[in-house]
């Protein structure tokens, strides 16, 4: 791996996560790191994210073999302008947004002479900013790399040998097919879980506090999700907004159709539904991506 000197452009949940998995998995790399809030900067360099905190984003990304912009999507693009004249020539530029597609176009404009390879590590949790970053994020999860067709293959196997080095296990994909995936597995499921915990906060006058006293499990899940950097998944719905709302459409009709099995007392359809989807679940755990342990297996970081 080339890969010597990396400089992280955002120091939240990911960009401070990878900071710290770097500095124990892969000590050999040098690290900088910047971040447009000088409190972030300030509470980074307390906790050790990065090897060196700089003043401004040009003297972060000023001598690095990698750049990983770690910005919600709708930044991604003025992010990349502010370091184009600062680049080294050969430098890799990479990202960790939730959307492929978009995130590739707007790189490739503002950067149309650097080496752009998109990538999306499938790993994160509800909390945000310098505090939340830890070093075993990334660990036995997937890192999408969704190369554009220029992008030389020797650079595509140095970001993929990154990500490696941090623990991840790595997919190449094509940037739309991710984006469909991902509608899937987790934009139309945050969106979801928004919505249910948007609709009990406007029952919550009705039921006096009862929705939030009596929360079972299932609605403290959707509102562990919901409880994530509502910039970013802006960003990310406007973003992906076209393979969100072709699978929004699909699963607008699955639930039409489950409203009518109920009220039809169609119990055959209901319970084909939920042991269809029990399979999933078994699936998940036996991948590796969930644990079967009554908390999920996650802890407070």
């Amino acid at each position: 791996m080339t890969i010597d000197r990396v400089a992280i452009i955002g120091l939240g949940l990911i960009g401070g996560s990878i900071g710290l998995a770097a500095g124990k998995m892969a000590p050999h790399i040098a690290t900088t790191g910047w971040d447009a809030d000088p409190d972030v900067r300030a509470r980074a360099a307390e906790r050790g994210l990065v090897g060196t905190i700089c003043e401004t984003a040009s003297d972060a990304v000023a001598n690095a073999d990698f750049v990983v912009l770690c910005v919600p999507v709708g930044a991604m693009e003025e992010a990349a302008r502010a370091i184009s004249a600062s680049l080294k020539p050969g430098a890799i530029v990479s990202d960790v947004g939730s959307s492929k597609a978009s995130v590739a176009a707007a790189l490739a404009k503002a950067l149309p002479d650097a080496t752009v390879i998109p990538a999306h590590p499938v790993a994160g949790t509800e909390k945000s900013g310098p505090e939340a970053g830890f070093a075993e994020l990334f660990r036995h999860r997937w890192c999408i790399v969704t190369p554009p067709e220029n992008a030389p293959k020797e650079a595509v196997a140095d970001l993929a040998a990154f990500w490696e080095s941090l623990g991840a296990k790595v997919e190449i994909m094509d940037a739309a097919h991710h984006d469909l995936v991902l509608a899937v597995t987790s934009h139309i499921p945050h969106l979801i879980a928004y919505t249910i915990v948007g609709t009990a906060s406007d029952l919550e006058d009705v039921t006096r506090g009862e929705v939030i006293k009596y929360s079972a499990g299932g609605f403290r899940d959707f509102t562990r999700i919901a409880a994530s950097n509502p910039v970013m998944w802006r960003d990310v719905f406007l973003s992906n907004r076209d393979a969100v709302l072709e699978v929004l459409g699909r699963f607008t009709e699955d639930l039409t159709a489950l409203q009518r099995a109920i009220r039809n007392g169609d119990g055959d359809t209901l319970h084909d539904l939920f042991d269809r989807t029990r399979t999933i679940r078994r699936s998940i755990i036996e991948e590796g991506q969930d644990d079967a342990r009554p908390d999920f297996g996650r802890s407070d970081h």
